[in-house]
């Protein structure tokens, strides 16, 4: 099985922490040269890309994936700078701490994380696509969640993007087959980020968010990256249109 990315481009969206940044040391590892988006966090993306090869093989772009010239620069920069791109993974994406009943989510909650989590993805898929389709292929993963295939009570926007998103992926990957686009989805369950740290540390819903995991402990990002590599490797050729979950076995459906 050949997980090497070696010769190919990347690029990955919210890149300097979590998932996105353990995908981004994991493609580098794979040889891949990776251009990825942060927003605030410019510290550790730098350090991230340092330690990653540097501006010849890993370079960090502050972008808010919301806008869609953002979303156009990033995507020009791996073509500027590597002249060309082979695989993206859409990662950007934010959740809610505090339960938030529908009767109070606001417009403003709704709005940012549709803008954030769907049109997000939206965005950096639009400005690829062409690029790929020109070099008569490319992989394309997408982030998603549990959430987005059982809903989550009280972060039932989160639910809502997320499943939006897997929506996404089903259509693409027929849309794209004809040009040899591959488009498949990673679906997390808990996973130990910056993002889940809040939930995690409070000893009543960690008990009951580790017993809904039949494998009994929390996933890491280097679990979530491991997965995102072998979708976007030749070893996956052959699958478009699907669902990895990593979740240890939380949610068991594609």
């Amino acid at each position: 099985m050949n997980l090497t990315l070696s010769n190919q481009v990347a690029v990955v969206t919210g890149g300097s922490r979590g998932i996105g940044a353990a995908t981004v040391r994991l493609f580098a590892e794979a040889e891949a040269r990776v251009v990825f988006s942060y927003q605030h966090a410019a510290r550790q993306a730098r350090e991230l890309a340092a330690s990653c090869g540097g501006p010849e093989r890993t370079l960090p772009v502050q972008a808010d994936v919301r806008k869609m010239a953002d979303a156009k620069r990033l995507v020009q920069t791996a073509l500027q700078q590597f002249g060309r791109l082979d695989v993206l993974v859409a990662n950007a994406g934010i959740w809610n701490l505090p339960p938030l009943p529908i009767q109070e989510m606001t417009e403003k909650h709704w709005d940012e994380m549709m803008a954030v989590n769907l049109k997000g993805v939206y965005s950096v898929i639009h400005h690829a696509v062409p690029a790929m389709i020109r070099q008569r292929g490319g992989r394309i993963i997408v982030i998603s969640s549990t959430a987005g295939q059982r809903g989550e009570a009280f972060h039932t926007h989160y639910g809502a993007s997320k499943g939006g998103v897997i929506s996404l992926v089903k259509g693409l990957s027929t849309e794209l087959a004809p040009h040899h686009i591959l488009v498949n989805c990673v679906a997390p369950g808990w996973i130990e980020t910056d993002m889940s740290a809040p939930v995690l540390r409070d000893k009543r819903r960690r008990r009951q968010a580790l017993g809904s995991i039949p494998l009994g402990r929390f996933g890491q990002p280097e679990d979530v990256a491991a997965a995102i590599l072998f979708a976007a490797s030749s070893a996956a050729s052959y699958m478009t249109g699907e669902i990895i979950n990593v979740n240890g076995g939380s949610v068991l459906c594609g």
